[in-house]
This record gives structure tokens, C-alpha cells and sequence, in this order.
């Protein structure tokens, strides 16, 4: 009996000191050897000398292939860890590791007419896939005999065993209905955005059901933008195994980021960490060229910062910032809190409450701003879109998926279930006794008034926020209070989220920020929040203090 554990908490120390970030030898060293045997004498035809891959490979690479087939038992048939994770800067040689790999697995296939795929996200990417596997077989002549490589087809097949290696772009053609033996997701970053990547995964890696020694590896470099969907998905799945949380020894990950601690404090940015991240530094990754573009990104400002980091580094992104950025988002992440809205009412001494948003085809958001005695700001927001939104905006259907998992928005099972748990949040802050007022959008607002007036709250207690420029007064406090860390919020994605969708318009002396600027991007939790923080600059009296003022007169 095999025992293992895929659970590598020490990462930080290892990677820190450039060790494997791999826990374990091979399960099966045999296996590990003779398809290391295999993957080593793969030539790089696009590499000067077109050197065999055992020449130049590092051993971050090795032991990862050494893991994939040392885990495979060859007198049970069964793969004993069947998925992977590798999460490396971009230019590492994921491409080339991609290819080596799966031709690897077709060399030491057993099963008749079995199929391995690449998937890629787009052609382009799966042209640069199958390529490198085209010129490791062109390059070899036993290969050359052993395989038949059509081009036109992005396929390699044995010819004896009748096995297939096949690249597919996802966005041209079928995955559906493959029966894979072994599958490799390349660039899995870009499928996070594409609302129906997990079904079309699910269909990928149907056949592993019914084929036991079968895998499925993911590789990626970070996105963009923040993590979404199926990525953000996995990502988070494989930092849970890693770190020991989750107990799944079939699942392995490699992920080369950096420790948090040296983000927060920006030494990721030192080009004398950058080996941390890039594991082919000096090889396939160039130093020099790397702080090039450090120089010309920090020129450049934040949102180019940010981007070089995602891609060269490997940094998550935790908010998207853009040229015409609202100047709060710069200051947003680092007031985070782990902050629910029970918290806010019991800590705060007066709330008031924004809202905005709520057609059939928009988000309905609501958010609440709350003063404790020392005069520091707190903010909780919620989201509500209704089934339709995720057909009519499904470039950002998954993302809204998550943020629903998250439970910071609720996908409502009928019309006017929004409207009345919106109802229902003003009524908690009623009967907490903190609630001042309610602000809220004056467009299209008569059945959210409905159901908070029929919850006992007075009339007069909703008011009408005017937005456009007037908001200006609002939008400037949210970003002072923000930079001088006297505004703690919730944290949630859904929020960073909205903060990092915002563009700003100047307006002579005022800012505008509005839908129409924003494009189809949502803001409706940022605008709620206005709402709310409009309220709470004119310093509301605490209702209890009223009540003892009333009392002395």
C-alpha cells in the first residue's frame, strides 16, 4: 500500500531557496525513469543547436514529468495522482513542456486508438502547442518512423498503436464527445472569461471515467485581469491542496508565486527576486530584458505595473486598474477587512444605507456605510442579477458565478426576490436601531420603495440621491477616506470588482463617474456606496443620542 501526500506546506521556505516545489519522489520509479528516458531525448528545433531536452531542462522541469508518470502503476493500469497543476511566469517553456510531455505520453502508450488532446484557448495558442511536437518528431528519425504528423489537422498518430495526439482550439474546434486517455489544458487563465468552460471541460475529461491510467494537466501563467471562472476555480482548489487545507493526494500543483508578505511589501518588484518566479531565469527567460520592462511599465503607471507583474511574475491580479482609473481603486485592496454586515451593526453607532440598479437586465445592488464612536467609516455591499443577465452578458457570466459562490451575490429564483431581500437588509439595520437614512437612484425606484416602506420605515426616510456630477462630493470623500485608512470594508470580489470597472470623466472641477463610462462593465455596488457615503457626510446624529437629547429637553 502506497502512501503519499501531495500537501507541500513548506513552499514558501522552498521556493524562496529555489528547491522543488514538488513533495514527493516518484510513487513508481521505474515509470518515472523510463518516460524520463523518453522526455529527455526530445529535441528543441527551435532553439539554437536544437539540443536534446535532457541537455538544457532544469530540474523544476524534470521532476514535474518525473511526477505526472511516476504516479502511474503499471501492474494495476491506474494513474494513483491523476491531475496536475503548473502555474508559472509567461516564457518558462510552458508551451514546450506541453508538447514534450504529451508526446512523451504517446510514446509510452499502451491502450489501442487511445487519444490524448491539447487544448488551447484560441488557435494561435494551439499552433504554438503543436508546432514544438511537430519538430521533436521531424527532428528525430525513429520518431519520424514511429509517428505520422498531419499538420493541417493538428494531429500526430502512432502507427502501430493507432494512438493520437491532437490540438484543439476551443474556439474553432469540437471538444465535446472526446473520449481522452490523457488531456492537457494550456493556458487555462484565458478560459476563465468563456461562461461555459467548465461544461466543456467536464466533457473533455469524460473518458478518464472509463480509463484509469489517465490524466489531465493544467498550465497557466496568471491572468490580466482577476482570476475568473474555471481558472479562479482551479486556482484556488490548488493553493487549498498545497497549503494542506484540502485533502485530495490525486491532485498535485506547482505554483511558483510569491509569498504574500513580499507583495504587500513590494519585493517582488526587486529584479533580484524575480528568479522566484521565473524558474528558467538565465535560460529561457531573460534578466535583463525582464528589468527593461520593469522600467518601461513603472513609466508607464499602475495598471502597466500590474500587468508586467501578472505576466512576468506570476502576481495575481486583485483589482483591475485602468489609464482613467477612479483614484479610490488605488487605495481599495489595503482596506479589506473580513467584515460581515452583522459586524458592521453591532460595531457601528449609525448606518446608512445606499442603493442602486435593479432591472431585469441589470445588477441591483445595495451597500451600507457605518460610523463607529471612534469615527471610522465601515462598508458592506450585496448584489443581486436575475438568470436573464447571465444569457444577455455571458462574457461575464462566470465571473458572476463566482462572486455568487462566494456569497456575495445572490442569482434570485424569481422577479422581485431582489427587491425584497434589499427589504429585508434596510429592516435589519431598522431593528439594529443604527439605520439614518436610505439613498437611492430616483430613477425606476417605486417597488424598492414599496417594500421598504411596507417594512414600518417612514416615507421620508428615502431620499433621492441626485448622481452624474453631483455625486462629485461623494466620490471625493469615498477616495480621501479610503487614503487615509479611515474607511474599512467587506473585501469582497464582487466590489473590487465594480471599483476596478470605474472610469472617471472630469468635469471642470467635479468627476463624474456613471454607467455610460463605464460601458457594459458593472458598477452598481460602487454607486450604491456613493448613495450611501452621500448620507453619511452630513453626519448623521445617532439615533440613540437623539433619543437621550429628546429625553434632557
Amino acid at each position: 500500500m502506497h502512501e503519499w501526500t501531495t500537501a507541500c506546506p513548506d513552499w514558501e521556505r522552498r521556493i524562496l531557496n529555489g528547491e522543488s516545489l514538488i513533495p514527493i519522489a516518484p510513487i513508481f520509479p521505474d515509470e518515472a525513469a523510463a518516460s524520463l528516458a523518453v522526455f529527455r531525448e526530445l529535441r528543441l528545433a527551435d532553439v539554437v543547436g536544437s539540443p536534446q531536452l535532457g541537455e538544457i531542462c532544469r530540474p523544476w522541469i524534470t521532476d514535474f514529468v518525473a511526477a505526472v508518470f511516476g504516479s502511474y502503476d503499471a501492474g494495476s493500469g491506474r494513474r494513483l495522482i491523476n491531475e496536475f497543476f503548473l502555474c508559472v511566469s509567461k516564457k518558462n517553456s510552458k508551451s514546450s513542456i506541453a508538447a514534450a510531455i504529451m508526446l512523451t505520453a504517446l510514446v509510452r502508450n499502451w491502450r489501442r486508438s487511445a487519444e490524448y488532446i491539447i487544448v488551447a484557448p484560441t488557435v494561435e495558442i494551439a499552433n504554438n502547442s503543436f508546432l514544438p511536437a511537430q519538430e521533436m518528431v521531424r527532428s528525430d528519425e525513429e520518431l519520424s518512423r514511429l509517428f505520422h504528423v498531419q499538420s493541417h489537422y493538428r494531429a500526430i498518430t502512432h502507427r502501430t498503436t493507432g494512438a493520437t495526439l491532437k490540438v484543439l482550439a476551443a474556439d474553432s474546434d469540437a471538444v465535446g464527445g472526446k473520449k481522452a486517455t490523457g488531456i492537457l489544458i494550456d493556458e487555462l487563465y484565458l478560459f476563465g472569461s468563456k461562461p461555459h468552460a467548465e461544461a466543456m471541460f467536464r466533457e473533455a475529461t469524460g473518458g478518464l471515467a472509463s480509463r484509469p491510467e489517465g490524466f489531465v494537466i493544467y498550465l497557466s501563467t496568471q491572468s490580466d485581469d482577476p482570476p475568473a471562472g474555471v481558472f479562479r476555480q482551479k486556482l484556488l482548489y490548488a493553493r487549498g491542496v498545497r497549503d494542506g487545507r484540502i485533502q485530495d493526494r490525486r491532485f498535485l500543483s506547482v505554483l511558483y508565486e510569491y509569498p504574500e508578505r513580499m507583495i504587500k511589501s513590494g519585493a517582488h518588484l526587486d529584479p533580484d527576486n524575480f528568479y522566484i518566479t521565473n524558474p528558467n531565469l538565465g535560460l529561457s527567460v531573460d534578466r535583463e530584458f525582464l528589468e527593461r520592462e520593469l522600467v518601461k511599465a513603472q513609466e508607464n503607471g499602475e495598471e502597466s505595473v500590474r500587468g508586467f507583474a501578472a505576466k512576468h511574475l506570476n502576481v495575481e491580479v486583485g483589482l483591475a486598474l485602468a489609464s482613467n482609473l477612479w483614484a479610490g481603486a488605488l487605495f481599495w485592496e489595503q482596506q479589506g477587512r473580513d467584515l460581515t454586515l452583522a459586524d458592521l451593526l453591532r460595531r457601528c453607532e449609525v448606518v446608512t444605507v445606499g442603493i442602486d440598479g435593479g432591472g431585469l437586465d441589470d445588477m441591483l445592488a445595495i451597500a451600507v456605510v457605518g460610523r463607529d464612536e471612534t469615527g471610522r467609516w465601515l462598508h458592506w455591499a450585496h448584489a443581486w442579477v436575475h438568470p436573464v443577465v447571465l444569457d444577455r452578458r455571458r462574457s461575464e457570466a462566470a465571473r458572476l458565478r463566482e462572486f455568487a459562490k462566494d456569497g456575495d451575490l445572490t442569482i434570485v429564483d424569481y422577479v422581485g426576490q431582489d427587491i425584497e431581500q434589499v427589504a429585508d437588509i434596510v429592516e435589519q439595520c431598522e431593528c439594529a436601531e443604527v439605520l439614518d437614512r436610505i439613498g437611492v437612484d430616483s430613477v425606476g425606484i417605486g417597488s424598492i420603495v414599496d417594500a421598504i416602506t411596507a417594512k414600518g420605515i417612514a416615507f421620508d426616510r428615502i431620499v433621492g440621491i441626485s448622481q452624474g456630477w453631483r455625486l462629485t462630493g461623494a466620490i471625493k470623500t469615498t477616495e480621501r477616506k479610503l487614503a487615509e485608512t479611515n474607511l474599512e470594508h467587506c473585501g469582497s470580489a464582487l466590489m473590487a470588482w465594480n471599483v476596478g470597472n470605474a472610469r472617471v470623466e472630469p468635469r471642470g472641477n467635479a468627476v463624474l463617474i456613471s454607467k455610460q463610462q463605464s460601458g457594459t462593465a458593472k458598477i452598481d455596488s460602487l454607486m450604491a456606496t456613493f448613495d450611501a457615503v452621500a448620507l453619511m457626510s452630513m453626519n448623521p446624529t445617532p439615533r440613540k443620542k437623539r433619543y437621550q437629547m429628546f429625553r434632557i429637553n
